[in-house]
């Protein structure tokens, strides 16, 4: 199924203010570009060759008579092509080149307006539909999981639940949960919302991890309307750091993580036994498992929502585990990690930026832990969003992934978005997920 639906680039550049998470367009800044590429999609089929309107405005007025510099290059890849040209009325038309195998090229600009440089990038698809992840499924993937799923069976669930009352709303009751998610006792903590005096057997279960890094869960109320709209919602972290901890308690066991903001997705990556993220991908499992216990579930939806990281893990989640009845992915990150073998993009975190990440034995562990690869086993119905701007988790990788499902899937395509998602898009999810609730 092609992606169904486009945002408009003009709409997106007025509301783009309405969400500030993590806000990549240059907002309340002098200066604004504009770009604008030949085919109002931004897509295009291998061998033909977009050209590019350029805009830079100051104050609203178009900056003349600028000389921009520019590079071109595939997506996340070294430049190929460089140039400048004069803005003329604050416009210019730049071509891009073409392809001759999908994926997507990246025009990235730079001026000089009043002594400061402003810098801006647009990326456009060449047939991206008929991008083909290179990560290959290992042979013995599916028996791999599910050995690993049945030692999980064996531990015992084990949970607490504790009132945290200053999350609490006049809709929804809010808990403090400690997971045991491994028969090691590790556990993790998540806070838990439910609709306020919910019925038995009345509440659709949605489960969303978290995005990538060190880090507890600092915005539980930024997604409170799914309680409010009678979802029992569970927000998790992967690391088992208690998001009651002091800043100077979380500060002291952070540098259990070598002090690196991601270090943990190196972490054991030489064996797929021993890789850091087993623990974590069966975590969300065991939270299914608690979450299925609540007597407000409903016994039918169980539903994964989440964004890079935690888009990966939501389609993880959804390939593990049979009981997951839908699937929402904001840009999911490790995806088609080993993608620049091929010589194009690979997913976050990009490991092969790092010297000494491109081993035999690196690379078969990577392939048990990719995103493509549980893509390939969804069973439910998928909702997937990405922007082609991303240089977090590109374009090229989320195709890959899009493009490997096979069960019921729609797509939110929104060109000009970095590494975020407007409030409307967020809201959009919800709505969705009601949409298809059985």
């Amino acid at each position: 199924m092609k992606p169904l639906r486009l945002i408009n680039l003009i709409t997106l550049i007025i509301f783009s203010h309405l969400y500030l998470f993590a806000e990549n367009y240059p907002y309340r800044s002098d200066v604004l570009w504009v770009t604008v590429p030949d085919h109002p999609d931004w897509l295009y089929k291998t061998g033909e060759n977009p050209v590019i309107d350029v805009q830079l405005y100051k104050y609203g007025v178009p900056v003349d008579g600028a000389k921009v510099t520019y590079e071109i290059g595939g997506d996340m890849m070294p430049a190929d092509s460089k140039g400048e040209t004069t803005l003329k009325n604050g416009r210019a038309s730049i071509k891009t080149g073409t392809m001759k195998t999908p994926g997507f090229r990246d025009l990235r600009l730079a001026a000089e307006v009043d002594g400061k440089v402003y810098k801006h990038h647009i990326k456009v698809g060449f047939s991206p539909e008929k991008i083909e992840p290179y990560t290959k499924m290992p042979a013995d993937f599916d028996s791999f999981w599910a050995k690993n799923l049945e030692e999980l069976s064996k531990v015992p669930l084990d949970f607490t639940m504790t009132p945290a009352p200053k999350y609490t709303t006049d809709k929804m009751d809010c808990w403090l949960v400690n997971l045991t998610v491994s028969k090691q006792g590790q556990s993790i903590y998540g806070y838990l919302f439910i609709p306020k005096d919910a019925k038995p057997g009345s509440c659709p279960i949605v489960l969303c991890p978290p995005g990538a890094g060190i880090k507890t869960i600092k915005e539980p109320l930024r997604h409170r309307y799914y309680g409010e709209n009678g979802c029992i919602r569970f927000e998790m972290e992967i690391h088992g750091l208690n998001p009651e901890m002091t800043d100077e308690a979380f500060k002291e066991i952070s540098k259990a993580f070598s002090g690196r903001e991601n270090g943990y997705l190196q972490n054991g990556l030489d064996n797929k036994d021993n890789y850091y993220m087993k623990r974590v991908y069966l975590a969300c499992v065991r939270a299914i498992d608690f979450l299925t216990t609540l007597p407000e579930w409903d016994r039918r939806n169980v539903i994964l929502q989440g964004g890079s990281q935690g888009g990966a893990l939501a389609i993880v989640t959804a390939g593990l585990d049979k009981r997951v009845t839908a699937c929402v992915a904001n840009h999911p990150a490790l995806s088609d990690m080993a993608g620049y073998k091929a010589g194009r993009a690979g997913g976050y975190p990009h490991f092969f930026r790092v010297d000494g990440m491109d081993t035999p034995e690196k690379l078969n562990t990577m392939a048990y832990y990719d995103v493509v690869n549980f893509a390939r086993r969804l069973k439910c119905p998928v909702y997937m969003t990405w922007g082609y701007n991303d240089d977090t988790c590109p374009p090229t990788t989320s195709y890959a992934v899009y493009n490997v499902i096979t069960s019921p899937k729609e797509a939110l395509i929104t060109p000009i978005n970095e590494h975020w998602t407007s409030e409307a898009t967020e809201r959009g999810h919800l709505d969705w997920i009601l949409d298809h609730l059985q």
